[in-house]
């Protein structure tokens, strides 16, 4: 069971990291050419790096590549030339997901993106910016200035993908209801068969073909048992992927001894689930009429399931008899449908982002300070600290964000050490 529990993890999750292209360095340089060997600065900048995209592509059915591969970094960009020459932009980077992906921010759970159409691109990752050559630091009171800035740094975050199969019609039912068969007999799916409760490990899709070049896509959804909703057994894994079905058709086991007992522990789980399941179309159908046993079952099934207000029809999927009929049933029912609710027409939600000037100050120990924030950060790593000027743009910085008086204030002192991101200063007055 450990295994199987691992292979559905495989289909439908993955776990990946990010990492977007550093912009590339800025040069301090000068012309040197004949007859001009005081020329002024002509430092190029570096490039841009390369952003991380998720591509939705329907070549693609699941998440397994994402378990063999689980780092992608994006190309840096390259540093900038000597006379005026900007350095090349690093290669976008884009990562190809099955329509029906989900995107979650690992560290937060914010959605970031819903895939669902072929060609939907969303950035993951936003590469860093090239850093500025000296010919931008050019000024009527310094006009042979030393200073260029480092690229930015790429953003990294860790990603959770997330599959739901997108289909017309799902299928549900509890184990060994017969649904696997069911699909094989109106599509040209062919799912494994075999007569054991849940044979069926990962959902299946199959495309029923109407006639007139009309066609439906169905998903036998793996048979739920009581608790799935909290994840027992094996259908945690896979209620999900009824959310995007617009229609369902619930298989009874007509071997069952009591389907409708089985009808009415479904119907828990999936409202247990998602309320909003219980407002999909749905067409009940008891499967094996084959069977003697269950054909005298049939009235009282019937007259029970039509009381709970639920329309039924007779099949065996293992005859082909009654299965046509059970799904252009729920082919009209799909034509009134809704189309399933997506993420991007859900009403957002305001999430006021951290004020990027904002810092905070911590001492870490005797003689020891941090200094944390987005912007001061960032400043300290794009600082070519082997140029005077940029030392000294950066003491400016400090000044206007504040922070050299907040650490007076918090009581550094000569000679103590301040860290500000990668850097590490000496504190002086």
């Amino acid at each position: 069971m450990t295994t199987t529990t691992r292979e559905i993890q495989y289909f439908d999750q993955a776990s990946i990291h990010v990492k977007a292209g550093d912009g590339g360095n800025g040069l301090a340089t000068f012309r040197r050419e004949k007859f001009m060997p005081l020329g002024g600065p002509s430092g190029g900048d570096g490039g841009r790096g390369g952003s991380v995209y998720l591509l939705c592509d329907p070549t693609y059915n699941t998440l397994l590549i994402f378990q063999r591969k689980r780092n992608y970094p994006a190309q840096n960009g390259k540093p900038g030339g000597s006379k005026n020459m900007s350095g090349k932009s690093g290669a976008d980077l884009e990562i190809k997901v099955p329509p029906g992906t989900l995107a979650r921010d690992a560290a937060t759970g914010d959605v970031l993106g819903d895939l669902t159409e072929k060609g939907q691109r969303l950035l993951v990752a936003q590469g860093g910016k090239g850093g500025r050559g000296n010919q931008h630091f050019a000024s009527s009171r310094n006009q042979a200035p030393r200073l260029a800035e480092k690229g930015e740094v790429g953003q990294a975050r860790d990603l959770t993908l997330e599959l739901k199969l997108i289909a017309d019609i799902g299928l549900v039912g509890a184990p060994n209801a017969g649904k696997s068969t069911f699909l094989a007999a109106v599509s040209a799916a062919r799912p494994k068969i075999a007569d054991y409760p849940f044979t069926t490990l990962s959902p299946n899709l199959g495309v029923a073909d109407l006639g007139n070049y009309n066609t439906v896509v169905l998903a036998d959804i793996p048979g739920l048992i009581e608790g799935a909703h909290l994840g027992a057994g094996l259908g945690f894994a896979f209620l999900r992927h009824i959310q995007r079905t617009r229609v369902l058709i619930h298989l009874l086991d007509g071997l069952s001894p009591n389907p409708v007992a089985d009808f009415d522990q479904i119907i828990a789980e999936l409202s247990l689930f998602d309320e909003r399941l219980m407002e999909k179309p749905m067409i009940v159908g008891l499967n094996k009429m084959d069977v003697d046993e269950v054909k005298e079952k049939w009235p009282e099934v019937k007259r029970a399931i039509e009381k709970k207000g639920h329309e039924i029809m007779a099949a065996s999927a293992a005859t082909n008899m009654g299965t046509r009929d059970l799904l252009n049933r729920a082919v009209q029912l799909l034509a009134g449908a809704p189309q399933p609710p997506t993420f991007e027409a859900a009403i957002p939600i305001y999430r006021p982002g951290p004020d990027p000037e904002a810092f905070e100050i911590q001492r870490t120990g005797e003689g020891l300070w941090r200094v944390t924030g987005q912007r001061i950060e960032r400043a300290a790593d794009m600082t070519v600290w082997e140029y005077e000027d940029s030392a000294l743009r950066f003491q400016h910085i400090l000044e206007v964000l504040g922070v050299r008086q907040a650490l007076s204030e918090a009581g550094v002192k000569e000679g103590d050490t301040v860290r500000i991101g990668e850097a590490e200063l000496e504190w002086t007055d």
